[in-house]
């Protein structure tokens, strides 16, 4: 997979600032379209637990990069006003113990628009399901090692 330099960049400059956690574990933008983004994280010490295997905690952090940033992006185009979005719950499961560089990919970019363009048009909160799945493909292939269900909660303001 290659790597989305600009994509990368504007990732950890906004986690560097906003989102410290984040920038902590080190993500990479792999693929970004209007569809589905791909992130990242390597496996390196800092993201580890006791047992080895990439440390829950950080596969959070990736669900959470790869379901907010297709929503983040998207409300950088707003054309009226400024949007935020946070998350208002959280599923897990945890299927694989992750050994590797671990992608989350999420392809629920044209709803991510679509609800975005909702809060837009109409000034109320929007709360969409997003799924992430997250793979380790130098060891498990396509297999999923997690899946997430996070509900994104997107607000426009004029």
């Amino acid at each position: 997979m290659s790597i989305s330099f600009k994509d990368t960049v504007f990732l950890r400059a906004f986690s560097f600032y906003k989102i410290p956690l984040l920038f902590w574990v080190n993500p990479t933008v792999v693929k970004m379209n209007d569809e589905e983004v791909v992130i990242s994280i390597p496996f390196q010490r800092r993201n580890k637990n006791h047992l080895g295997s990439m440390y829950f905690g950080t596969l959070c952090i990736g669900a959470d990069a790869a379901g907010g940033y297709i929503a983040a992006r998207a409300l950088q185009e707003l054309k009226k006003g400024k949007g935020s979005l946070i998350f208002k719950d959280f599923q897990a499961k945890f299927l694989k113990r992750p050994e590797g560089r671990t992608y989350f990919t999420c392809k629920d970019g044209l709803k991510i628009r679509d609800a975005v363009k909702k809060a837009e048009e109409t000034l109320e909160r929007v709360d969409l399901p997003v799924t992430i799945i997250a793979t380790v493909p130098e060891v498990s292939g396509d297999a999923p090692v997690a899946e997430f269900v996070l509900t994104l909660s997107l607000k426009v303001k004029v």
